[in-house]
C-alpha cells in the first residue's frame, strides 16, 4: 500500500506545507508519512488526514506491486 497524500494535494491545489500546518504532526514524522518512508499510520492521523483533504481511505491509498 502507498499514500496518495501528496497526489491529492495537488488535485486540490494544496501545499505539502498547508497539509503539515492542518495536522501539527512533527516535520519529521509528516514527511516520512508524506513520501511513505513509514511502515505504519495511527488511526488518528488517518482520520485527520481524511478530514483535513475531504477524502476517504480509499482514497489515500493505492495498491502497489513488488516485482
Amino acid at each position: 500500500m502507498k499514500l496518495r497524500v501528496l497526489d491529492i494535494l495537488k488535485e486540490k491545489g494544496k501545499s505539502k506545507y498547508w497539509l503539515y500546518i492542518q495536522l501539527g504532526l512533527s516535520y519529521q514524522n509528516f514527511n516520512r508519512m508524506v513520501y511513505n518512508n513509514t511502515k505504519g499510520i495511527k488511526f488518528d492521523n488517518l482520520q485527520a488526514l481524511c478530514d483535513i483533504l475531504e477524502c476517504t481511505p480509499n482514497d489515500l491509498f493505492e495498491e502497489y506491486h513488488n516485482k
